[in-house]
């Protein structure tokens, strides 16, 4: 299945939590958003009715993902998945607490023919409990709904990750779910030679608001239990982990602009990284 529109092809991958109470009703709104909007979709992983969701969906459903002892998935071995699954066209890793809408399909063609890429965005937090009302015109209620009601999470909160084919190779097996790993994947890609895009202005990602029951530990054990504390060791000091702040491409409604509040961090960063400092300065000047 293909976008309308004239959009590049596009497949959504993501790993859902158990389907049970809360989480069953949001992963089922985000879902449903990424299907309605003629996108090819895959769920991955073996939490709790997976497969049957998929089925009902009538979407792809990949399990055997190599994982944690607690279950959590691997990065590398999830992305490196999907790459084998796709064989063509975008990929995009959204959290499967996110709706989307067909703004993501306008900016990916924006960006598909640049490569290798990735484009990113900040997500909208909103409290949501019950099932979305798809009838009519959803998108238009949820875009107004999301800033009418939603907060913007920040420039350290991405949920989604739009990239273009072998970008997902040869990830650190870092615990998907805790920390660093968003600002892991923007590092990595600049370390790549990627161009990185900023589509907060023009993506709209909305974020269903929700505890962390999932973890035995809660919150406190998302952020700071072991897998958390793995994925730190991984990764080590030395690793700059970038936000959306660090992003030196913004797309508009009007075009691509350069984003300029980078340098000062640039520069800070090489102050303290002396080998860097020429590689920074390459980038800047080339807007990557």
């Amino acid at each position: 299945m293909n976008p309308v529109g004239g959009s590049p092809a596009l497949t959504i991958f993501a790993t859902p939590k158990a389907f049970r109470g809360h989480f069953d009703v949001i992963q089922r709104n985000a879902i449903s958003s990424w299907t309605k909007l003629g996108v090819d979709v895959i769920l991955m992983g073996d939490d709790a009715g997976g497969p049957e969701v998929a089925r009902e969906f009538g979407i792809r459903h990949i399990g055997g993902i190599a994982s944690f002892s607690s279950g959590v998935p691997r990065l590398d071995e999830l992305f490196n998945r999907a790459e084998n699954e796709v064989t063509s066209g975008l990929l995009c890793y959204v959290n499967a607490d996110i709706m989307m809408t067909d703004s993501l399909l306008r900016a990916a063609g924006r960006v598909a023919t640049t490569s290798p890429m990735l484009m990113i965005g900040r997500r909208w937090d909103v409290d949501i409990t019950e099932p979305w009302d798809f009838s009519g015109d959803w998108q238009t209620r949820l875009r107004e709904f999301a800033y009418g009601t939603g907060k913007d999470c920040g420039a350290g909160c991405i949920d989604y990750f739009l990239f273009s084919r072998g970008l997902g190779r040869n990830l650190l097996p870092l615990a998907l779910g805790r920390p660093r790993v968003d600002h892991y994947l923007v590092s990595n890609a600049y370390r790549r030679g990627a161009t990185v895009y900023d589509a907060t202005d023009i993506v709209l990602a909305v974020h269903q608001n929700h505890d962390y029951s999932h973890h035995p530990g809660g919150t406190q054990g998302v952020w700071s239990g072991e897998e958390a504390e793995h994925n730190r060791r991984l990764i080590g000091r030395s690793w700059r982990m970038m936000t959306l702040d660090d992003v030196r491409l913004r797309l508009t409604a009007t075009g691509v602009e350069r984003n300029y509040g980078h340098i000062w961090r640039d520069i800070s960063f090489s102050w303290r990284h002396p080998s860097s400092f020429a590689q920074s300065v390459v980038r800047s000047i080339r807007g990557r």
